[in-house]
C-alpha cells in the first residue's frame, strides 16, 4: 500500500505460451534511493495459482528505483519435466531455458502504486506498467 511518502509495487506473471498464470515463480524486490545508491534487497515472495504475488515487501521511504527479479528457470524446468513425462518421445537435447531470470528495473515516485505484469514465454518476455 502506498502512502504520501512511499510508493508500492505489485506484479503478476502470465505464461503466454499456454495462456495461463505462472505459478510458484520466486520474485525478489530490491530498492534504492537515487541513481548512484546501492541496491537494498527487501525480500520476496512467490506467485500463487493466479500468477500473483500478494505479499511483496513494502518499499522504504525515499525509494526512487525498484528492481523485480523473477527466477523463471525453475518454473520452465518444471514445465519441461511435466511435458516430457507426458510425451517422452518429444525430449529435446537443447538448452532448457533461454532466459533463466528476468530483472526489471523502474523508477517510482512517492504516493504512486506500480503494478508491473510480466508476460512470459520460453524465448521472450514483455513488461508494462499496469493498473
Amino acid at each position: 500500500m502506498s502512502t504520501s511518502t512511499t510508493a508500492s509495487v505489485s506484479t503478476h506473471i502470465l505464461d503466454t505460451s499456454v495462456g495461463r498464470p505462472a505459478e510458484a515463480v520466486a520474485v525478489r524486490v530490491s530498492a534504492r534511493s537515487g541513481r548512484e545508491a546501492d541496491w537494498r534487497d527487501l525480500g520476496g515472495s512467490a506467485t500463487d495459482a493466479d500468477g500473483r504475488c500478494k505479499d511483496l515487501p513494502a518499499l522504504p521511504e525515499g525509494t526512487t528505483y525498484v528492481r523485480l527479479d523473477f527466477a523463471v528457470e525453475p518454473y520452465f524446468e518444471k514445465k519441461q519435466a511435466d511435458a516430457q513425462q507426458d510425451a517422452p518421445a518429444n525430449r529435446d537435447s537443447g538448452p532448457g531455458v533461454f532466459f533463466p531470470e528476468v530483472a526489471i528495473t523502474f523508477a517510482v515516485v512517492p504516493g504512486e502504486h506500480y503494478h508491473v505484469p510480466l508476460l512470459l514465454n520460453p524465448f521472450g518476455y514483455s513488461v508494462y506498467r499496469g493498473s
